[in-house]
């Protein structure tokens, strides 16, 4: 993979006529961690003193200490970009300004909390991870942080284990965007011994930060989650050179088309065919069919929501309406080339595609057709997670 600092991608003016020539985007690089504490901001800020220290021009977008000395001591003597100070709801709260970031034009931008949303007011964009990517756009290069728990495919199956709500999330497609997405690893016992030391959380919220999320059994998942997410992205990286390589002979992912309704819990089947999609290295498509003689009202709102959730997750959405919905899945797959087909069910409540009539269809189709279905139940009912332990902060 080659190197954020092969290149200097930045906006500048041409000094030959009136235009500015527009940069390469810039290249992105994450910190991964498993949980807070493990280290991610700390191996920012370290590296990027390592650049600054090579000539490199180096600011800090924004960092977040949570007052830990040790992660102080890594600011050493970088230049720092004043925040912007915002009132809200009778509190003053600062936030990365972006717009002095983008003044400025460093060569590389260091930006903690990539899933963190911003203050209402505090700017144009309402999550941080839309503020890195204007900066990348603008050329300017980036490194970021965040947590496994923040990814959009992974965060309710993440509450579900922990009951703890998962308020800040960033889509996969984002994460997938960095050039280059690096482990900063730790053992649960070591995080746990930093969370006992007082070196992660307060005082007063160790107890129940080790007693609720930060159990062995949760991070040794989290960290298995993790472990996963970077080495499949490796490998896409090398099955991509390999592509390359041979001029796109060989073929190295799966296509995915995921049939969804408007009933409740289709997020939940959503997310696990996002996952599917991903461990496969295979496109996700997303449809829904409207039956042409259906007299049912459909749920828009549910629809817009399932909509919002495919873009997040790095999926196509499409609508489709059609005289029979198994026949109009197939014939879908075999347009776009699909390999393998995931829907819904839920007989007790007749929720999704997978029941009955649809299924039976859709499995002899299907059949004909060489395509693989999975068939994934529907949760009855949906976790409630209990108030949040962890700050929002990473680290």
């Amino acid at each position: 993979m080659p190197s954020e600092e092969a290149t200097d991608s930045r906006r500048v003016p041409n000094r030959d006529a009136d235009e500015t020539i527009v940069a390469p985007p810039g290249r992105f690089r994450i910190y991964l961690g498993a949980a807070a504490g493990v280290g991610k901001t700390c191996a920012m800020l370290d590296e990027g003193w390592r650049r600054r220290e090579r000539g490199r021009d180096v600011v800090v977008g924004f960092v977040e200490t949570h007052g830990r000395p040790h992660t102080q001591d890594f600011l050493r003597d970088l230049e720092v970009v004043p925040r912007k100070r915002i009132e809200h709801r009778g509190a003053v709260f600062e936030e990365m300004d972006l717009d002095a970031v983008l003044a400025r034009q460093p060569q590389l931008a260091l930006v903690d909390e990539l899933a963190h949303t911003n203050v209402p007011g505090s700017g144009r964009h309402a999550k941080r991870w839309e503020d890195v990517l204007e900066l990348l756009e603008n050329g300017i290069n980036v490194i970021s942080t965040v947590n496994i728990q923040h990814l959009e495919s992974l965060a309710e199956s993440i509450e579900s284990m922990t009951g703890t709500k998962v308020r800040e999330r960033v889509p996969d497609w984002v994460v997938r965007r960095a050039d280059q997405t690096e482990l900063v690893d730790s053992s649960p016992e070591q995080l746990r011994r930093r969370m006992a030391h007082g070196n992660v959380y307060p005082a007063d919220r160790v107890p129940a930060a080790l007693t609720h999320f930060f159990t062995t059994r949760n991070l040794t998942i989290l960290r298995e989650l993790a472990l996963r997410f970077v080495a499949d992205e490796t490998e896409e990286v090398l099955l991509r050179e390999v592509e390359d390589a041979t001029k796109g002979a060989i073929e190295t992912g799966e296509h995915i088309l995921v049939g969804v309704g408007a009933a409740p819990g289709t997020d939940h089947l959503l997310r696990r065919a996002a996952r599917i999609s991903a461990r496969t290295k295979g496109d996700l498509h997303v449809v829904h069919v409207i039956a042409a003689d259906s007299s049912r009202a459909v749920d828009q709102g549910a629809l817009e929501a399932l909509k919002t959730l495919t873009v997040s997750l790095g999926g196509e959405w499409s609508m489709l309406r059609g005289d029979d919905v198994a026949s109009t899945l197939v014939s879908f797959a075999r347009s776009h080339n699909i390999t393998q087909v995931t829907v819904g069910s839920d007989p007790g409540r007749k929720w999704g595609l997978g029941r009955g009539r649809v299924l039976k269809e859709l499995l002899q189709q299907a059949g004909k057709a060489n395509l693989d279905v999975h068939v994934i139940s529907l949760p009855r009912a949906r976790v409630k997670a209990s108030a949040e332990v962890v700050a929002p902060g990473d680290g």
